[in-house]
């Protein structure tokens, strides 16, 4: 990287050049630069006086001035500029030749009709700001024109033969022609002043068009040829390049027509960029909607438009529109874009936020969607601004939002600390298995204590796990029962052998007799469980290495037989394994 400003006395312009790529565009040369202060990215535009002839440097110091003075949202945004003895420099935001972004959309199958079509939309909508408001004649339309920014928007440029309506441009600037005379394939057949003045400028619309769906245009008469262009925009095209100046529709009256019922311009993607230029100033019943709407149409809108247009409208809607729980859902589709880097640091802060709203339907809606960004969530912060918020659910009187708490707590145990999980938690959970109204909340914290116990420290396993279970068998809810009986399956490898004797299987032979019988065979099955892991002990204590995990009763044991241990993270683990009981899935409030 070096600074391109090196060589020139004004050597505090706050831009710097990189070297890499260079594109040509028209009689500049396009860089990607920087910002000096803050790394922003930007585009630079250079013209070398030395290398241009006396008409070029007429008409980049023409086109310096123009850029200076027009701003337009689909006209290429100046940001800075330097003329110098030697050079002219102009700083613009980031931007990709459109030809270039067309290649690289090609090789990764193909721009879809959705975004070339907001892309025409912004081009013609330049174009009729210049020729219907400010009364001037771009002269140099064509594909080297237009550039995309970051989003995919198409900008258009290419200011350099620009002239006031009523003015003569042969003799004011140069003809693209005259300084590039393979453009000549590109000017109008009719001969000047046949026709509308922006009558050449909207025949050079016909030639963009033809080349974004055709490639390069060999030469005039292959217009005739309609190669791939859409059927919804044959005919408006058709009317652009006729022979007949005069029929030739204004750029403001082109737009309205393809905007029509069934035209190429009048679909969900323009329609959803239409709304995000004026969302600032729709009410919020609109916003709501148009929210819930986009939803259902992101997956097949582009990338880049998610990323860099959807997803900060979704922030600030959030942030200062009271937008409420419907952006959740499009906020989450967008963020499968990000990179884990950009997830971070976009779309965790404002969740982290959010976890802290009043809103029930807020509320509601992250629990059930969590599964798609906790992994990006640190421990830090889900200890000390997520959990705190998350645990009043457990008492909220609305029972979905206790159900939704409770199953969250399968995503959150391995981040909690040791406070937050063995203390803080197990207190909500022994309350909601006993006191709580709905049977199958109460089924699902049995449940969901049965996933958690690899998480749950020593001490907290052998305090909790047979006591909690005990009492599900106890529920007059049937399914609690059954989460009792699967409770003690999925966890037998905490416990001793003589708690297993002792606790366990007199509480599990109660059920054999119970009234459900789903109930009855899930306890004949974890009672045939532990009798074998007692025989198997019984007949060779050195067998207990392949029980599984040792408490602390059996530890004596592995001693006394010399059997290999491994100290894990959360518990004391014997070298082997018994077999594994998985839990039934959680039980959905009805």
């Amino acid at each position: 990287m070096w600074s391109f400003f090196a060589r020139d006395p004004v050597k505090d312009f706050n831009y710097d050049i990189l070297p890499d790529t260079q594109d040509k565009s028209g009689i500049w040369t396009l860089h990607r630069g920087k910002r000096k202060t803050g790394g922003e990215p930007l585009s630079v535009f250079v013209y070398e006086v030395s290398t241009g002839t006396e008409e070029q440097t007429q008409l980049a110091k023409a086109a310096f001035k123009r850029m200076k003075t027009l701003r337009h949202p689909n006209i290429l945004a100046y940001v800075d500029g330097l003329e110098t003895e030697k050079s002219l420099y102009l700083v613009t935001e980031q931007v990709t030749p459109l030809a270039a972004h067309l290649k690289a959309q090609s090789e990764r199958g193909g721009s879809g009709e959705l975004e070339v079509s907001w892309g025409l939309h912004q081009t013609v909508k330049a174009l009729s700001f210049l020729v219907n408001d400010c009364h001037l004649l771009h002269n140099n339309l064509g594909i080297w024109a237009v550039f995309v920014d970051r989003a995919g928007e198409w900008k258009l440029g290419g200011l350099d033969h620009m002239t006031p309506e009523n003015g003569d441009a042969s003799t004011s600037l140069p003809s693209a022609k005259a300084v590039h005379p393979e453009m000549d394939k590109y000017d109008a057949p009719e001969s000047p002043n046949s026709g509308e003045k922006w009558a050449g400028d909207v025949w050079r619309l016909g030639c963009l068009i033809w080349e974004v769906f055709n490639g390069p245009l060999p030469r005039a008469s292959s217009l005739r040829s309609l190669g791939k262009i859409p059927k919804a925009l044959v005919p408006h095209y058709c009317e652009l390049v006729g022979a007949n100046a005069r029929a030739r529709p204004n750029p403001a009256r082109f737009l309205q027509n393809c905007r029509a019922p069934g035209g190429f311009l009048s679909n969900s993607f323009v329609e959803s960029n239409l709304f995000l230029e004026e969302i600032q100033i729709k009410d919020p019943a609109e916003k709501q909607q148009f929210f819930q709407d986009l939803s259902e149409n992101l997956d097949s809108f582009p990338e880049d438009f998610c990323k860099h247009k959807v997803l900060p409208q979704l922030l600030t809607a959030f942030e200062f529109g009271n937008a409420g729980a419907v952006v959740l859902t499009p906020l989450f589709k967008v963020g499968k874009f990000l990179s884990a880097e950009e997830y971070q640091q976009k779309i965790i802060p404002v969740i982290v936020k959010m976890f802290s709203s009043t809103d029930r339907a807020m509320r509601i809606r992250l629990l059930q969607q969590m599964e798609q960004f906790v992994q990006y969530l640190n421990d830090a912060a889900v200890n000390s601004q997520i959990f705190p918020h998350v645990v009043h659910g457990f008492t909220d009187t609305n029972p979905a939002i206790r159900e939704q708490t409770v199953k969250s707590m399968l995503l959150l145990a391995p981040k909690l600390n040791e406070s937050n999980l063995n203390q803080e938690l197990m207190r909500h959970f022994a309350r909601l298995q006993a006191r709580d109204e709905q049977g199958p909340i109460r089924c699902n914290t049995t449940v969901c204590l049965g996933k958690i116990a690899p998480y749950l420290n020593a001490g907290t396993r052998q305090r909790v796990l047979i006591s909690a279970f005990s009492r599900a068998t106890k529920d007059p809810f049937p399914a609690s029962r059954a989460a009792g009986v699967l409770g003690f399956a999925a966890t037998h490898n905490y416990y001793s052998v003589t708690e297993s004797a002792a606790r366990v299987l007199p509480t599990l032979c109660t059920l054999t007799v119970d009234p459900d019988k789903n109930v009855r065979d899930q306890a004949f099955k974890a009672i045939k469980n532990f009798l074998t892991k007692l025989e198997t002990v019984s007949e060779d204590p050195t067998k207990l290495a392949e029980i599984g995990l040792y408490t602390i009763a059996n530890l004596q044991v592995a001693k006394d037989n010399k059997l290999p241990v491994k100290f894990g993270g959360r518990g004391i683990m014997v070298c082997g394994c018994f077999s594994w009981f998985g839990l039934e899935p959680l039980v959905p409030v009805k």
